[in-house]
């Protein structure tokens, strides 16, 4: 471990300081426990000094570290919500990580890994390239310099009570308006025709209501011969239709279907008794 700390910190590395490590390290047998034997003395990166020889450091024991370790800092897996649980290919692949995000040459990189081809120690480093999120940031950086400086200054009071009243404006009988913020309404509150009204699960009696009183109004406008009337409520009752139909989907997401207990099968008699 003291050869890791000494000589393998990322920023540290350069192919031949990789090749001095291997130098200092002594060469040591180990134990393949899965095939059964003895592996010839090499210069092993995990190895101590025991007992007066170096002696190489066990898998079983490395992994009793990394647990606990990890049991100590109190970091939780998001899935499983139980302590976090490293393997040894997780470890190379935060190790061959940080190395080339430190500035160590992939090929190098590739060398320390044992890999032989070097698009396998490009894989290991499956993150989110770095220099896409930094070059994003320098483009941030390049625009804002462009604005007026005004534009960045910390908003007033009145300015922030506008901008969250904007948000309650919003909010209307059958749902919440998804207009952007400062623009007006331009469906002259038509809500039941918008596209941008996300309609609420618990006001869906109240779209029903609406719905039947527009099927009621446009057969009163027939009987009555407003037929200027009767294409307008036609368009609103298509909208109260759509959001009734959104309401349905969204809840159908959320069924859970009871599949029963299976039952096991009765075996089929031979009616010759063979």
């Amino acid at each position: 471990m003291n050869a890791v700390q000494r000589g393998c910190r990322p920023g540290n590395l350069s192919l031949s300081g990789a090749l001095q490590l291997q130098d200092d390290l002594a060469p040591v047998p180990a134990y393949d426990h899965y095939e059964r034997t003895w592996l010839p003395p090499s210069p092993l990166l995990f190895q101590r000094h025991r007992g007066g020889e170096n002696r190489a450091i066990s898998s079983g024991a490395i992994r009793t570290l990394l647990t606990t370790a990890l049991a100590h800092t109190g970091l939780t897996d998001s899935v499983t919500g139980g302590p976090l649980h490293f393997t040894p290919y997780d470890f190379r692949r935060l190790f061959i990580t940080d190395a080339v995000l430190s500035g160590l040459p992939p090929h190098i990189a590739q060398v320390i890994a044992g890999h032989q081809d070097i698009n396998v120690t490009l894989g290991y480093k499956a993150v989110y390239p770095d220099e896409a999120v930094q070059a994003h940031l320098a483009f941030l950086a390049r625009r804002r310099a462009m604005r007026p400086s005004d534009e960045y200054r910390v908003p007033t009071d009145e300015e922030w009570t506008e901008f969250l009243g904007h948000f309650e404006r919003r909010k209307v009988s059958t749902g919440t308006c998804g207009r952007s913020f400062g623009t007006p309404c331009i469906h002259e509150h038509a809500c039941v025709r918008c596209p941008m009204l996300w309609p609420d699960p618990t006001q869906r009696d109240r779209m029903v209501e609406i719905r039947d009183n527009l099927i009621a109004r446009i057969a009163e406008a027939e009987r009555e011969g407003w037929l200027g009337e009767v294409e307008g409520l036609r368009v609103s009752l298509a909208g109260a239709e759509d959001k009734l139909a959104q309401l349905d989907r969204r809840r159908g997401n959320h069924i859970v279907v009871d599949l029963g207990i299976p039952t096991p099968r009765k075996a089929a008699v031979d009616p010759t008794g063979q």
